[in-house]
């Protein structure tokens, strides 16, 4: 057995030696040269797997240590036997803690009451829910979007994108990237925003019009971009314009990681039946590295905002990519990770 694994993906490095040759390579590194003999591509998004890179191959399976599968051609893979597996939810705490980080921040620094703002969700999935949970416990408004889950749910819990845009106060997208949402915030989209409203983006670049959000910016409250197109090479224009521009890090928290990790091995481990590795979990006795427990209720906007920027200070990372825009990857693969929070009912 040979499995091909992204190098930074971790805690998986020494888990599968003892059951199959493991090559460790950049993401973007990886080529048909690598996996012709593989048996399985462990990943994250920076390997585009379809045919140029799967055709011919021995390769059976493709685990993506990601939520997103959109570098991944599905239908292709489905076509010729290859089994796809991503790691649903896996980061959904890391970028819930990401958004809100961003949030207080923004309003502390420019006197937004968070207490009066509604916040629009647009897709409702593992992210979207957990920050529709953070949002109902602090005790905001919250409007839906998500067409997929009104068809299948009911449309009671759900609003219009319309009705949506211009009814709140902080637009944040979770969708995934497809067809259907590819460049879906362009002009139209930011014309219908209210003024003055914090616009956040930290599902995939391509589902914004990045000029269109440049053009928009001067009747918005505020910018927050944690993910681009053409990564790793980012929009300079976008880069300075926005108040908090961060390197695609929303989800990397030390649990979020674990977890993708988690879900990945597990996942090769049933489909090529390795027993010893199907209760598999990343060894981390550190006690530092367990998430982070908040009593938040009681707490004024100021203390919560705080709060949020102790166990993330956010600004932080902003500066180091403005500071080293050339360096996306390396601030990726470098990044520290932060732990998850939870907080108490």
């Amino acid at each position: 057995m040979k499995v091909v694994v992204d190098i930074d993906i971790p805690f998986v490095e020494g888990v599968f030696e003892p059951y199959a040759t493991v090559v460790y390579k950049k993401g973007d590194q990886i080529s048909r040269e690598d996996v012709i003999d593989a048996d399985v591509l462990i990943v994250r998004t920076r390997t585009r797997c379809d045919e140029n890179l799967l055709g011919g191959t021995s390769v059976k399976m493709v685990a993506t240590a990601t939520i997103g599968m959109d570098h991944i051609d599905l239908e292709y893979c489905a076509s010729h036997d290859i089994y796809v597996e991503n790691a649903a939810g896996c980061n959904a705490g890391g970028v819930m803690q990401y958004v809100f980080s961003a949030v207080y921040g923004i309003a502390a620094r420019k006197g937004i009451k968070i207490e009066e703002c509604t916040f629009g969700i647009i897709g409702v999935g593992h992210v979207g829910s957990k920050i529709e949970a953070m949002a109902r416990y602090l005790g905001l408004n919250v409007l839906l979007c998500d067409p997929p889950r009104a068809i299948a749910e009911g449309p009671e819990k759900f609003c219009s994108l319309e009705y949506l845009l211009e009814h709140s106060n902080v637009v944040t997208m979770h969708v995934p990237l497809d067809e259907t949402t590819r460049g879906m915030a362009d002009e139209t989209f930011f014309a219908l925003m209210r003024p003055g409203a914090i616009f956040i983006n930290a599902a995939r670049g391509e589902v914004i019009d990045e000029q269109a959000l440049v053009a928009a910016e001067p009747k918005l409250g505020a910018v927050v971009i944690d993910t681009w197109c053409h990564e790793p090479h980012i929009n300079l224009d976008l880069l300075e314009v926005a108040d908090i521009a961060t390197p695609h890090i929303a989800g990397y928290s030390l649990q979020g990681k674990q977890n993708a990790t988690t879900m990945a091995v597990q996942a090769v481990a049933k489909f090529f039946d390795i027993d010893a590795l199907k209760d598999f979990q990343p060894h981390d006795d550190d006690p530092t590295h367990t998430p982070v427990l908040l009593d938040l209720k009681g707490k004024n906007h100021g203390e919560i905002a705080a709060v949020f920027q102790y166990n993330y200070p956010i600004f932080t990372d902003d500066f180091r990519l403005r500071m080293e825009p050339e360096k996306f990857e390396k601030l990726r693969g470098s990044y520290q990770y932060r732990r998850d929070i939870y907080y108490i009912e």
